[in-house]
């Protein structure tokens, strides 16, 4: 099989890393990927957001699988492009994917399929933020409606600090906190079954003991040992096939990738968003657990023939995922800076622990930073204290001036709390 992958960051790093390892993959190219990424795949130059361009990649490499990796070219339609030019695709086309491009749409759905959700209003002007703000009282839980790359939501006692963010946003969901820990849960879906992957728990604040602004997410682990065994089928029944069948009897059937964030709350279990791709930095820890190759799955969901598949078989270890960021993430963040110890992490941490691109890029025999978060330090171990150790040893090891990383990612699970 020839695939070829679009986007590049450290999801795309990831699911290039498993392909590249899959027997049935041929060749792998990625467009635009990244410096790491250029290690297992070939690079092409293409605008993602451009679905005639991402076809022609794919006609001109004869690819029989493409995989879109991020939310704004599905959102922006590519897969459709790509699909109707006949080439299997994992990813969902455009209408399909305002389950993430629209927290209002995903609300809609939710409320069709009768799938639990906190409690909400959609806001277009301050008279009717100022009353969902009264309504549901502190703590506020403020989302732009639309896309933001996981920067889009604000939660804070501060009542003008909420108002603030409402007002900046177009259109603004408004809700009731969930309380409780959140888990993140993936789902391959064709459109009619689903398939769900092994929870995982992400980090989305800056710093530790979750302070410091929301981020796109600075580290996650898995398995999730205080976790219900239960979780993921009930999670399955209530949360993840409604939506599928729903969106399939509204006439917009969505395939790809379904990513639920939940809250296990005093109440049971909450969605607290729907996403449309593969979660970053979860992907890299839920991956690196995955036994079955990974191609066929996704080319399964493309050919709307998952029900068709082998159970997925799943690696009894533990997975922990540490995100290095550059200066000020997540704010405007400083690029440029060469990062050095990535071959003594290839020499010596190999194959326990690795290191996934996310914003860099090559210049000569440099590799330099060029983004937010700009690796990510995988590790496996025989429980989530020996994946710890070995994440943190790895992550000792790469020099980057000013750059930032959390230190407790994983730590109370691993301690049992």
């Amino acid at each position: 099989m020839k695939v070829l992958v679009i986007g590049s960051g450290a999801r795309e790093h990831a699911l290039c890393r498993s392909m590249s390892l899959d027997p049935d993959v041929t060749a792998l190219h990625c467009a635009p990927g990244n410096a790491g990424i250029a290690e297992v795949a070939e690079l092409h130059a293409v605008d993602a957001l451009d679905g005639a361009a991402v076809t022609a990649l794919a006609r001109e490499l004869e690819a029989d699988l493409v995989v879109v990796g991020p939310e704004a070219p599905l959102v922006a339609g590519v897969a459709d492009a790509v699909r109707a030019a006949g080439i299997p695709v994992f990813g969902p086309s455009g209408e399909a994917a305002q389950l993430e491009g629209s927290k209002a749409f995903a609300k809609d759905v939710m409320a069709g399929a009768g799938v639990p959700t906190a409690r909400s209003y959609v806001c277009t002007n301050a008279a009717e933020i100022d009353a969902a703000l009264d309504a549901f009282g502190a703590p506020y839980v403020v989302k732009d409606d639309g896309l933001a790359a996981g920067k889009g939501v604000v939660v804070t006692d501060d009542v003008e600090q909420a108002r603030a963010h409402a007002n900046a946003c177009e259109r603004v969901v408004i809700e009731e906190f969930l309380d409780g820990p959140e888990v993140s849960l993936f789902a391959i879906t064709d459109g009619t079954t689903v398939v769900p992957l092994q929870p995982a728990q992400d980090f989305k604040r800056a710093l530790d003991d979750d302070k410091g602004p929301n981020t796109g997410g600075m580290g996650a682990y898995s398995p999730l040992p205080w976790a219900d065994p239960k979780l993921v089928q009930e999670v399955l029944d209530t949360v993840l096939q409604p939506t599928v069948d729903e969106m399939a009897r509204r006439g917009t059937p969505f395939s790809g990738l379904l990513y639920a964030g939940l809250a296990i709350t005093s109440r049971g279990v909450r969605v607290i968003e729907f996403n449309a791709r593969f979660g970053d930095p979860e992907t890299q820890v839920v991956l690196a657990r995955l036994k079955t190759p990974l191609t066929g799955v996704l080319l399964a969901a493309a050919n709307g023939t998952l029900a068709d598949l082998e159970p997925l078989r799943w690696s009894d270890d533990a997975a922990v995922t540490v995100v290095v960021a550059s200066h000020n993430y997540p704010g405007a963040p400083r690029t440029g800076d060469p990062i050095t110890g990535l071959d003594e992490v290839a020499a010596q941490d190999a194959p326990h622990a690795y290191v996934l691109h996310a914003g860099t890029k090559r210049d000569g025999d440099a590799v330099l930073s060029a983004g937010g978060r700009v690796l990510s330090v995988t590790a496996v171990g025989g429980d989530l204290t020996q994946a710890r150790e070995r994440a943190y040893a790895a992550v000792d090891r790469i020099g980057l001036d000013g750059s930032q990383h959390r230190t407790d990612i994983a730590a109370k699970a691993a301690a049992g709390h």
